[in-house]
């Protein structure tokens, strides 16, 4: 008999393991529960006899994992709306970059913020993600850009992980934009930001993973590759912004540091997805950015099918290109921009995001053993949480076994 403290029935599960039916579909299926995780999921009529005290009948729904936002910025001060105004009305963002506006507006303002604040402000925008069925986000810094700051944001990540019902991975971009105070001398401040700012947050438990900005208009790769030495001495898995803007060589670099991820791709060519493929390196989709800057070059999707490259979707939520805090959203924008089947998005939101994590192990599927993270939806078949963009679709919403209020 299996102990088990909830009985979860009369529901149908996208239990989005590979290898079976479509979404890992179980028509009439069930879930037992023991200390917050999954003990066994299946069909019903498989059920094994259990001791469940507590038994939720869910009206025949669809179950999915909880999903997981694999590339977020989440903790920032202020927002940049009325710079938004400004592009729409014919501004450059030269010009307003001159003016003291883009990620130097966000830097000021996250710097100005306490932790209170910048708490507040992120729980807003978290709102956004659990009510569409995120119970997993990563949160990088990078607005902060020096050491008291960087520190306060990972800090204020690693708070919301603790307080807001969410499982929060951290990742530490210090190398995201050269602040005000080092554009006359770049250099001093990569050496601050790999000797001094990263041991300091990884000394303070603060870091999961080590991200970069790798483009012409960020970071060499010589600057990242310093970078990720750093986080390989210290036993930090690394990801990175890659070829977003053009072809620099980001992909071809993460898969050399054996990355858990390669983020944005939209430019990265054969040989990079070849070497991609080689590491398992993620190739974690931003539609929301590539929405919001009016890009034309999507992603390589069919070359990274060929090679069997796996495909994470996020909405990297930011304040400059991907205001963006609806996962459902980023589902939706994958497939009508990139062409992803409904199937390939929603495994991008769920176990392929969890793998970009190194959370393969825990999270991502509904299978035994795995956290009992798990979206409830009012849907007629998965396929809705793709088709639908705006409607709101989540009916429950359990992270480690608890449900929402």
């Amino acid at each position: 008999m299996i102990r088990a403290d909830r009985l979860i029935t009369d529901c149908r599960l996208a239990t989005m393991v590979e290898g079976g039916a479509p979404y890992g579909a179980v028509e009439d299926g069930a879930i037992l529960i023991a200390d917050g995780r999954i003990v066994w999921a299946g069909a019903r009529a498989d059920l094994p006899a259990h001791a469940a005290t507590e038994t939720d009948r869910l009206d025949g729904r669809w179950v999915t994992p909880g999903l997981v936002d694999c590339h977020t910025h989440l903790v920032f001060g202020g927002d940049r709306s009325g710079e938004f105004e400004q592009r729409l009305g014919g501004a450059t963002y030269e010009e307003i970059a001159r003016a003291g506006g883009g990620i130097v507006s966000s830097v000021a303002a996250t710097r100005a913020a306490s932790e209170d604040e910048l708490y507040a402000l992120a729980l807003g925008r978290l709102a956004g993600l659990t009510a569409t069925g995120v119970t997993t986000v990563e949160i990088k810094s990078g607005y902060g850009l020096d050491h008291d700051s960087e520190l306060k944001m990972l800090r204020v990540a690693r708070r919301i992980g603790r307080e807001a019902g969410v499982r929060v991975r951290t990742s530490y971009l210090g190398l995201h934009a050269v602040p005000p105070e080092h554009r006359a001398d770049r250099a001093a401040y990569v050496d601050k930001a790999v000797d001094e700012i990263l041991p300091a947050a990884h000394a303070e438990g603060l870091v999961d993973a080590v991200d970069a900005y790798c483009e012409p208009i960020a970071f060499s790769t010589e600057e990242v590759g310093r970078l990720f030495d750093k986080a390989r001495a210290l036993g930090l898995p690394v990801k990175l912004h890659a070829d977003q803007l053009s072809d620099g060589g980001g992909a071809a670099l993460a898969a050399k540091y054996g990355a858990l991820s390669a983020d944005h791709v939209e430019h990265t060519g054969e040989a990079g997805v070849r070497a991609m493929a080689g590491a398992g390196v993620v190739a974690v989709l931003l539609p929301g950015a590539y929405l919001m800057l009016r890009e034309t070059t999507p992603p390589p999707i069919s070359l990274l099918r060929r090679h069997g490259v796996a495909m994470a979707v996020a909405t990297d939520c930011n304040p400059g290109t991907s205001p963006v805090a609806s996962m459902t959203a980023a589902i939706n924008l994958a497939c009508v921009q990139f062409r992803l089947t409904p199937e390939e998005a929603l495994a991008g939101a769920t176990r392929v995001a969890a793998k970009a994590l190194g959370l393969a192990g825990e999270i991502g599927t509904l299978e035994a053993g795995k956290a009992a993270d798990l979206a409830v939806w009012d849907i007629a078949r998965p396929a809705e949480l793709a088709y639908w963009l705006g409607k709101p679709l989540l009916a429950r919403r359990m992270a480690g076994g608890v449900w929402d209020a």
